[in-house]
């Protein structure tokens, strides 16, 4: 399948189903009532279910991964500087359709060894890149990994998060926090 195939549409369409109802919820046919069309046309991108699903978890790992990279290349900014975009890029805007995603994903991965090697790949370039910009900070190996681990903890975490005091008081924790994972830990 190349980019911008009509099999895409079936891609998005089964991700937007994932996010609503879990893996369970994608099927053909409320795939296919969802965008308006039959069924016949699915099969004419898919064999069934199981390759829309394994091409729904190839389409997320590699748009993750590739999402990675861009992300913690340098850019001519410092390693410090790129982390601190980071914290903000994933903290100030919420993507809600993209962590629904994500979080069905992973309850995905729970059950089907196919879906937790996805995560595992992407989590493990996560871990990497994150890891090389702690290590351009000075800090050895074995600190960076764990330093690498803390911001993907911290990443993840915030965004479950909802704070009492609303969205001011949110922000300044995570400012605070943001603080603590540049300065101190490198």
């Amino acid at each position: 399948m190349t980019a911008g195939s009509k099999g895409d549409v079936w891609i998005e369409a089964g991700f937007a189903e994932l996010a609503r109802s879990g893996v369970d919820g994608v099927r053909v046919e409320v795939l296919a009532k969802n965008l308006g069309v039959t069924k016949g046309g699915f099969y004419r991108q898919f064999r069934d279910r199981a390759a829309l699903l394994e091409a729904m978890l190839q389409s997320w790992a590699t748009g993750r991964i590739a999402a990675i990279e861009a992300q913690t290349s340098l850019d001519n900014e410092t390693a410090r500087e790129r982390l601190k975009a980071l914290i903000r890029l994933y903290s100030e805007r919420m993507n809600t359709e993209g962590m629904a995603v994500e979080l069905a994903i992973r309850q995905w991965a729970r059950a089907d060894d196919a879906a937790a090697a996805a995560v595992a790949s992407v989590d493990a370039a996560r871990l990497k890149n994150v890891g090389q910009l702690y290590r351009a900070t000075g800090l050895a190996a074995e600190d960076a990994d764990a330093q690498a681990f803390l911001f993907y903890s911290f990443i993840f975490g915030q965004s479950l998060l909802f704070p009492e005091r609303g969205p001011r008081k949110r922000a300044q924790l995570v400012a605070k926090s943001a603080e603590k994972l540049i300065d101190d830990g490198a």
